[in-house]
């Protein structure tokens, strides 16, 4: 979760509410999902493998208290559920030398659930702020770097210097892609990445840093048609500030949220050549009992995807 504005002078992260007591309340895993983190862990015993969960988050509230981990979104097959998500599988079925890079993230628990569902997992790297999150991730599903040889790469997005901003390629590299092994930083990767995942991420910032991680995380991608970022994060209806939770966060700042249209435009045209890309944009409503507001109050994700023609 990149929180950084430029490489010499970053700001941190603006769109954090305050922290609050964990609550077991919020635990709560469907039958896929059930069934996926006791295949991951090993862990068959349905009470067991929640005390197990939840001493992980505790952990990791600690690190940050980013609401997702209050929420155990960490635990929610969000991946599998986006709509990107077939055609992420079949590039790492049909594209030989697939690069997937899961950014942003947290535990690791996307990227795990990609492999499980068969994306090559010598074609995969994680990057977050937060290496002590990787480290999480390794306690949650019971592994080892050994057992689960996933490169991660820690670092921040918006630090010139781990991610060279470039203007996306619309011709391949001159360089061949680097192993992924052997990376400190994802410049390496510019003009290389076959699908990029980034869910709960952009919302973390104002409205100019996340043109500026857009534009950078474009620079990653494989000019390959086919080649996909997705994700999703806090949207509303229409573009500007989210002022439904009825008041200033701790940092007196409301979230700036775009709108599917307004989101389109974004990639289509200022990240991208108009005409390059295609991109699918829509609203999904979300319940938020984690934030103190109005009962009426309605907050939405924005489903995205953005993929080269």
């Amino acid at each position: 979760m990149a929180d950084a504005n430029t490489s010499k002078n970053p700001s941190p992260i603006t769109n954090i509410p305050a922290k609050r007591a964990l609550d077991a309340s919020y635990y709560s895993l469907d039958e896929q999902e059930l069934g996926f983190f006791k295949s991951q862990t090993g862990i068959q015993d349905e009470n067991e493998l929640k005390q197990h969960i939840m001493r992980v988050q505790a952990d990791a509230y600690e690190v940050h208290p980013y609401p997702c981990i209050l929420r155990f979104a960490f635990t929610k097959l969000k991946i599998s559920r986006l709509p990107a998500y077939n055609q992420l599988l079949q590039i790492g079925r049909e594209r030989p030398g697939a690069i997937f890079l899961d950014i942003g993230c947290c535990f690791g628990n996307d990227a795990r659930k990609a492999i499980a569902d068969g994306f090559p997992l010598e074609g995969v790297i994680a990057s977050d702020l937060d290496p002590r999150f990787w480290d999480l991730g390794h306690s949650l599903f019971r592994s080892t770097p050994a057992t689960f040889p996933v490169p991660f790469v820690p670092g921040d997005a918006f630090d010139h210097t781990f991610l060279e901003p470039v203007p996306p390629f619309y011709a391949p590299p001159d360089s061949p892609a680097p192993a992924l092994s052997s990376l400190t930083t994802l410049t390496p990767l510019l003009g290389h990445v076959s699908a990029i995942h980034a869910s709960s991420l952009f919302h973390l910032f104002d409205e100019e840093p996340q043109l500026q991680l857009a534009k950078a995380l474009a620079g990653l991608l494989a000019p390959t048609p086919g080649s996909m970022i997705f994700g999703l994060h806090g949207g509303r209806h229409e573009r500007g500030l989210r002022v439904e939770q009825g008041k200033l966060n701790p940092r007196g700042t409301y979230m700036f949220c775009h709108s599917p249209e307004s989101w389109t435009e974004l990639w289509d045209g200022r990240v991208f050549q108009k005409g390059t890309v295609k991109v699918d944009a829509f609203l999904r409503e979300t319940q938020r009992r984690d934030l103190d507001t109005p009962s009426d109050a309605k907050f939405y994700f924005l489903v995205w995807s953005v993929t080269r023609l």
